[in-house]
Protein backbone atom coordinates (compact mmCIF):
# COMPACT_ATOMS: atom_id res chain seq x y z
CA UNK A 1 0.00 0.00 0.00
CA UNK A 2 1.08 3.59 -0.64
CA UNK A 3 0.28 6.30 1.90
CA UNK A 4 0.67 9.94 0.84
CA UNK A 5 0.39 12.28 3.82
CA UNK A 6 0.07 16.08 3.59
CA UNK A 7 2.59 16.22 0.74
CA UNK A 8 3.62 19.81 -0.04
CA UNK A 9 6.16 21.22 -2.48
CA UNK A 10 6.93 24.85 -3.33
CA UNK A 11 9.13 26.32 -6.02
CA UNK A 12 9.68 29.91 -4.97
CA UNK A 13 6.23 31.46 -4.69
CA UNK A 14 4.60 28.66 -6.67
CA UNK A 15 2.92 25.88 -4.71
CA UNK A 16 3.22 22.80 -6.93
CA UNK A 17 1.70 20.33 -4.46
CA UNK A 18 -0.48 21.57 -1.62
CA UNK A 19 -1.18 19.33 1.39
CA UNK A 20 -1.92 16.29 -0.75
CA UNK A 21 -3.08 13.11 1.03
CA UNK A 22 -4.38 9.81 -0.36
CA UNK A 23 -3.92 6.05 -0.09
CA UNK A 24 -3.30 3.61 -2.95
CA UNK A 25 -4.68 0.19 -2.09
CA UNK A 26 -3.37 -3.16 -3.33
CA UNK A 27 -5.42 -5.41 -5.57
CA UNK A 28 -6.68 -2.74 -7.95
CA UNK A 29 -5.42 -0.28 -10.56
CA UNK A 30 -5.48 3.29 -9.29
CA UNK A 31 -5.38 5.96 -11.98
CA UNK A 32 -3.70 9.31 -11.30
CA UNK A 33 -5.15 12.22 -13.29
CA UNK A 34 -4.61 15.96 -13.46
CA UNK A 35 -4.48 18.82 -15.96
CA UNK A 36 -1.02 19.81 -17.20
CA UNK A 37 1.02 21.66 -14.61
CA UNK A 38 -1.17 20.54 -11.72
CA UNK A 39 1.56 18.76 -9.75
CA UNK A 40 1.18 15.17 -10.95
CA UNK A 41 4.79 14.65 -12.06
CA UNK A 42 6.13 16.47 -9.00
CA UNK A 43 4.04 14.20 -6.77
CA UNK A 44 5.37 11.05 -8.42
CA UNK A 45 8.96 12.29 -8.14
CA UNK A 46 8.48 13.00 -4.43
CA UNK A 47 6.98 9.56 -3.95
CA UNK A 48 10.25 8.09 -5.23
CA UNK A 49 12.47 10.50 -3.22
CA UNK A 50 13.71 12.18 -6.42
CA UNK A 51 12.39 15.51 -5.12
CA UNK A 52 12.28 16.40 -1.44
CA UNK A 53 8.93 17.65 -0.12
CA UNK A 54 8.78 20.80 1.97
CA UNK A 55 6.29 19.01 4.18
CA UNK A 56 4.59 15.63 4.39
CA UNK A 57 5.66 12.09 3.64
CA UNK A 58 5.11 9.07 1.40
CA UNK A 59 5.22 5.53 2.77
CA UNK A 60 5.40 2.22 0.91
CA UNK A 61 4.07 -0.45 3.25
CA UNK A 62 5.12 1.78 6.14
CA UNK A 63 8.56 2.86 4.85
CA UNK A 64 9.74 5.88 2.83
CA UNK A 65 11.32 4.95 -0.48
CA UNK A 66 14.82 6.18 0.42
CA UNK A 67 14.91 3.83 3.41
CA UNK A 68 14.03 0.71 1.45
CA UNK A 69 17.05 -1.53 0.93
CA UNK A 70 17.18 -2.94 -2.61
CA UNK A 71 14.20 -0.80 -3.70
CA UNK A 72 13.62 -2.55 -7.04
CA UNK A 73 12.56 -5.64 -5.09
CA UNK A 74 9.77 -3.65 -3.43
CA UNK A 75 8.81 -0.72 -5.69
CA UNK A 76 9.01 -0.76 -9.48
CA UNK A 77 8.75 2.58 -11.26
CA UNK A 78 8.64 4.04 -14.75
CA UNK A 79 8.83 7.83 -14.90
CA UNK A 80 10.85 8.44 -18.05
CA UNK A 81 11.59 5.73 -20.59
CA UNK A 82 14.74 7.41 -21.94
CA UNK A 83 16.62 7.47 -18.63
CA UNK A 84 19.15 4.83 -19.64
CA UNK A 85 22.73 4.55 -20.90
CA UNK A 86 22.33 4.58 -24.68
CA UNK A 87 25.57 2.71 -25.24
CA UNK A 88 24.47 -0.33 -23.28
CA UNK A 89 22.40 -3.16 -24.62
CA UNK A 90 18.93 -3.74 -23.22
CA UNK A 91 20.25 -6.83 -21.43
CA UNK A 92 23.22 -5.02 -19.88
CA UNK A 93 21.05 -2.08 -18.79
CA UNK A 94 18.83 -4.44 -16.84
CA UNK A 95 21.74 -6.51 -15.56
CA UNK A 96 23.34 -3.42 -14.00
CA UNK A 97 20.07 -2.69 -12.17
CA UNK A 98 19.72 -6.33 -11.17
CA UNK A 99 23.21 -6.56 -9.65
CA UNK A 100 22.63 -3.42 -7.55
CA UNK A 101 19.46 -4.96 -6.09
CA UNK A 102 20.53 -8.62 -5.72
CA UNK A 103 18.16 -9.72 -8.45
CA UNK A 104 19.24 -13.00 -10.11
CA UNK A 105 20.50 -12.84 -13.68
CA UNK A 106 17.80 -15.18 -14.96
CA UNK A 107 15.22 -12.53 -14.06
CA UNK A 108 16.74 -10.22 -16.70
CA UNK A 109 15.93 -12.74 -19.44
CA UNK A 110 12.46 -13.32 -17.95
CA UNK A 111 11.41 -9.66 -18.06
CA UNK A 112 12.91 -9.11 -21.51
CA UNK A 113 10.74 -11.96 -22.78
CA UNK A 114 7.75 -10.64 -20.85
CA UNK A 115 7.91 -7.22 -22.54
CA UNK A 116 8.72 -8.65 -25.97
CA UNK A 117 12.35 -7.49 -26.25
CA UNK A 118 14.14 -10.83 -26.05
CA UNK A 119 15.00 -10.73 -29.78
CA UNK A 120 16.74 -7.34 -29.41
CA UNK A 121 18.26 -7.92 -25.96
CA UNK A 122 21.83 -7.42 -27.23
CA UNK A 123 21.12 -4.29 -29.25
CA UNK A 124 22.21 -0.87 -27.96
CA UNK A 125 19.26 0.71 -26.18
CA UNK A 126 20.20 4.16 -27.50
CA UNK A 127 18.89 3.13 -30.91
CA UNK A 128 15.51 1.96 -29.65
CA UNK A 129 12.29 3.59 -30.80
CA UNK A 130 10.12 5.27 -28.16
CA UNK A 131 7.90 2.21 -27.97
CA UNK A 132 10.86 -0.13 -27.48
CA UNK A 133 12.37 2.19 -24.86
CA UNK A 134 9.01 2.22 -23.10
CA UNK A 135 8.96 -1.57 -23.00
CA UNK A 136 12.50 -1.58 -21.62
CA UNK A 137 11.43 0.89 -18.92
CA UNK A 138 8.53 -1.39 -18.00
CA UNK A 139 10.94 -4.33 -17.87
CA UNK A 140 13.11 -2.37 -15.42
CA UNK A 141 10.06 -1.64 -13.26
CA UNK A 142 9.20 -5.35 -13.17
CA UNK A 143 12.76 -6.55 -12.67
CA UNK A 144 12.59 -7.10 -8.91
CA UNK A 145 9.11 -8.65 -9.03
CA UNK A 146 7.87 -5.79 -6.79
CA UNK A 147 4.65 -5.60 -4.81
CA UNK A 148 4.19 -1.93 -5.78
CA UNK A 149 4.29 -0.39 -9.27
CA UNK A 150 4.30 3.31 -10.23
CA UNK A 151 3.92 3.88 -13.96
CA UNK A 152 3.85 7.38 -15.48
CA UNK A 153 2.28 7.41 -18.96
CA UNK A 154 3.13 3.74 -19.66
CA UNK A 155 1.32 3.64 -23.03
CA UNK A 156 3.42 6.45 -24.56
CA UNK A 157 4.90 5.30 -27.86
CA UNK A 158 3.15 1.93 -27.84
CA UNK A 159 1.19 0.66 -30.84
CA UNK A 160 -2.36 -0.76 -30.37
CA UNK A 161 -0.97 -4.24 -29.65
CA UNK A 162 1.38 -2.77 -27.07
CA UNK A 163 -1.39 -0.78 -25.40
CA UNK A 164 -3.53 -3.90 -25.10
CA UNK A 165 -0.53 -5.79 -23.73
CA UNK A 166 0.29 -3.26 -20.97
CA UNK A 167 -3.39 -2.92 -20.05
CA UNK A 168 -3.70 -6.70 -19.69
CA UNK A 169 -0.43 -6.87 -17.75
CA UNK A 170 -1.50 -4.20 -15.26
CA UNK A 171 -4.83 -5.92 -14.68
CA UNK A 172 -3.06 -9.22 -14.05
CA UNK A 173 -0.59 -7.65 -11.63
CA UNK A 174 -3.42 -5.99 -9.69
CA UNK A 175 -5.34 -9.27 -9.62
CA UNK A 176 -2.26 -10.85 -7.99
CA UNK A 177 -2.69 -8.40 -5.10
CA UNK A 178 -0.06 -5.86 -6.11
CA UNK A 179 -0.45 -2.09 -5.74
CA UNK A 180 -0.62 -0.51 -9.23
CA UNK A 181 -0.53 3.31 -9.52
CA UNK A 182 -0.63 4.64 -13.07
CA UNK A 183 -0.93 8.05 -14.68
CA UNK A 184 -2.10 8.80 -18.20
CA UNK A 185 -3.51 11.63 -20.28
CA UNK A 186 -5.41 9.14 -22.46
CA UNK A 187 -8.87 9.26 -20.92
CA UNK A 188 -10.30 6.53 -23.13
CA UNK A 189 -7.55 4.15 -22.03
CA UNK A 190 -7.79 5.09 -18.36
CA UNK A 191 -11.56 4.54 -18.46
CA UNK A 192 -11.14 0.86 -19.35
CA UNK A 193 -8.04 0.26 -17.23
CA UNK A 194 -8.40 1.89 -13.81
CA UNK A 195 -10.68 0.72 -11.01
CA UNK A 196 -10.11 3.75 -8.77
CA UNK A 197 -9.10 7.37 -9.43
CA UNK A 198 -7.00 9.99 -7.70
CA UNK A 199 -7.57 13.38 -9.38
CA UNK A 200 -5.67 16.54 -8.48
CA UNK A 201 -5.84 20.15 -9.64
CA UNK A 202 -3.37 22.91 -8.75
CA UNK A 203 -1.65 20.48 -6.43
CA UNK A 204 -4.75 19.70 -4.36
CA UNK A 205 -6.88 16.59 -4.15
CA UNK A 206 -10.11 16.89 -6.16
CA UNK A 207 -11.33 13.29 -6.11
CA UNK A 208 -10.45 9.96 -4.51
CA UNK A 209 -13.13 7.53 -5.64
CA UNK A 210 -14.10 4.59 -7.81
CA UNK A 211 -14.29 5.01 -11.58
CA UNK A 212 -18.08 4.60 -11.91
CA UNK A 213 -18.77 6.92 -8.99
CA UNK A 214 -16.43 9.57 -10.39
CA UNK A 215 -18.17 9.60 -13.77
CA UNK A 216 -21.65 9.62 -12.22
CA UNK A 217 -20.85 12.52 -9.89
CA UNK A 218 -19.10 14.73 -12.44
CA UNK A 219 -21.09 14.35 -15.65
CA UNK A 220 -24.56 15.17 -16.87
CA UNK A 221 -26.62 12.51 -18.60
CA UNK A 222 -27.31 13.00 -22.31
CA UNK A 223 -30.18 11.67 -24.34
CA UNK A 224 -30.24 11.24 -28.10
CA UNK A 225 -33.62 12.20 -29.63
CA UNK A 226 -34.86 11.51 -33.13
CA UNK A 227 -38.04 13.31 -34.24
CA UNK A 228 -39.59 14.71 -37.44
CA UNK A 229 -40.26 17.96 -35.52
CA UNK A 230 -36.94 18.83 -33.87
CA UNK A 231 -37.53 22.58 -33.59
CA UNK A 232 -40.98 22.21 -32.03
CA UNK A 233 -39.73 19.58 -29.56
CA UNK A 234 -36.77 21.75 -28.67
CA UNK A 235 -39.14 24.58 -27.75
CA UNK A 236 -41.28 22.25 -25.65
CA UNK A 237 -38.21 20.94 -23.81
CA UNK A 238 -36.86 24.46 -23.28
CA UNK A 239 -40.09 25.57 -21.60
CA UNK A 240 -39.72 22.58 -19.27
CA UNK A 241 -36.15 23.61 -18.40
CA UNK A 242 -34.46 20.92 -20.49
CA UNK A 243 -31.56 22.00 -22.67
CA UNK A 244 -31.54 20.32 -26.11
CA UNK A 245 -29.09 21.10 -28.88
CA UNK A 246 -29.32 20.15 -32.57
CA UNK A 247 -27.27 17.10 -33.54
CA UNK A 248 -25.33 16.97 -36.83
CA UNK A 249 -27.79 14.46 -38.33
CA UNK A 250 -30.85 16.60 -37.66
CA UNK A 251 -31.88 15.10 -34.33
CA UNK A 252 -31.46 16.55 -30.86
CA UNK A 253 -29.26 15.84 -27.89
CA UNK A 254 -30.66 16.75 -24.48
CA UNK A 255 -28.56 17.24 -21.37
CA UNK A 256 -29.51 16.64 -17.76
CA UNK A 257 -32.88 14.93 -18.34
CA UNK A 258 -34.21 11.39 -18.11
CA UNK A 259 -35.53 9.74 -21.29
CA UNK A 260 -38.88 9.07 -19.57
CA UNK A 261 -39.39 12.79 -18.89
CA UNK A 262 -38.62 13.67 -22.51
CA UNK A 263 -40.95 10.97 -23.79
CA UNK A 264 -43.78 12.20 -21.57
CA UNK A 265 -43.39 15.79 -22.78
CA UNK A 266 -43.33 14.71 -26.41
CA UNK A 267 -46.46 12.58 -25.95
CA UNK A 268 -48.29 15.39 -24.16
CA UNK A 269 -47.71 17.69 -27.15
CA UNK A 270 -48.37 15.09 -29.82
CA UNK A 271 -44.80 15.03 -31.10
CA UNK A 272 -43.68 11.75 -32.66
CA UNK A 273 -40.34 10.27 -31.66
CA UNK A 274 -38.18 8.04 -33.83
CA UNK A 275 -35.46 7.57 -31.24
CA UNK A 276 -35.00 8.17 -27.54
CA UNK A 277 -31.78 6.68 -26.20
CA UNK A 278 -29.45 7.63 -23.33
CA UNK A 279 -25.83 8.38 -24.13
CA UNK A 280 -23.40 7.08 -21.51
CA UNK A 281 -21.28 9.69 -19.78
CA UNK A 282 -17.53 9.50 -20.37
CA UNK A 283 -14.49 9.81 -18.14
CA UNK A 284 -13.25 12.63 -20.36
CA UNK A 285 -16.44 14.64 -19.83
CA UNK A 286 -16.38 14.05 -16.06
CA UNK A 287 -12.69 14.98 -15.84
CA UNK A 288 -13.18 18.18 -17.85
CA UNK A 289 -16.11 19.27 -15.72
CA UNK A 290 -14.31 18.62 -12.42
CA UNK A 291 -11.01 20.26 -13.40
CA UNK A 292 -12.36 23.16 -15.47
CA UNK A 293 -11.46 25.74 -12.82
CA UNK A 294 -7.98 24.33 -12.16
CA UNK A 295 -6.56 24.25 -15.70
CA UNK A 296 -3.45 26.45 -16.02
CA UNK A 297 -2.49 25.80 -19.66
CA UNK A 298 -5.33 26.13 -22.12
CA UNK A 299 -5.30 26.20 -25.94
CA UNK A 300 -6.22 29.57 -27.45
CA UNK A 301 -9.50 28.28 -28.93
CA UNK A 302 -10.45 26.09 -25.97
CA UNK A 303 -12.58 28.63 -24.13
CA UNK A 304 -15.25 28.41 -26.80
CA UNK A 305 -15.92 24.72 -26.41
CA UNK A 306 -15.83 21.82 -24.02
CA UNK A 307 -13.38 19.04 -24.64
CA UNK A 308 -10.58 21.25 -25.93
CA UNK A 309 -8.90 21.72 -22.58
CA UNK A 310 -5.40 20.31 -22.32
CA UNK A 311 -5.38 17.41 -19.91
Amino acid sequence: MIEVRELTKRYGRTVAVDGLSFHVEPGRITGFLSPNGAGKSTTMRMMLSLDRPDRGSVLFDGRPYHRIAEPLRHVGALLEARTLHGGRSAHDHLWCLARANRVPRRRVDEVLALVGLDDVARRRAGGFSLGMAQRLGIAAALLGDPAVLLLDEPVNGLDPEGILWIRTLMKRLAAEGRTVFVSSHLMSEMAITADHLIVIGRGRLLADTGMDDFIARNSRGRVRIGTPEPQRLREVLSRAGIDAEPAPDGGLEATGARPAAIGSLAAAHGIALDELSPRPASLEEAFMRLTAQTVQYRAADAEAGEGETLA
